[in-house]
């Protein structure tokens, strides 16, 4: 399962990460496709209509590391940026996490230890 966090549209019979702009959506793909133009290297854009979108979903992965909830951000070789999302004020110091912010606990942890990966769509 690929770890996925934003906002994704379905178009013309496939799903693409998107970026609602108003009543227009930016899709986006990693190479090359036909109507799409070169954003960056390897990132590739086309604007669409809302009115021609199937469908538009905010899509967060979450799993379970260590007894607690997290939510996934992204992913890279085999480890995973996890966010706590439980509500028990001393399980981030417990558990080892960097304070990214006011309330806000992030770290990096190996993708074999977490249990109940899977995607909830908003």
């Amino acid at each position: 399962m690929s770890v996925r966090d934003g906002y994704y549209a379905g178009w013309q019979g496939l799903e693409y990460e998107a970026s609602p702009d108003g009543d227009q959506i930016r899709l986006y793909t990693g190479g090359p496709a036909e109507g799409f133009a070169e954003a960056v290297p390897g990132r590739h854009v086309r604007v669409v209509p809302l009115q021609e979108i199937d469908h538009l979903c905010y899509v967060v992965t979450r799993c379970t590391w260590r007894g607690e909830p997290f939510q996934v951000l992204g992913e890279l070789d085999g480890w995973l940026r996890v966010e706590y999302a439980g509500t028990d004020p001393a399980a981030p110091r417990r558990l080892g996490l960097e304070t990214f912010d006011v309330d806000v606990h992030q770290g990096w942890v190996r993708r074999e230890e977490v249990t109940g990966l899977r995607e909830e769509r908003f």
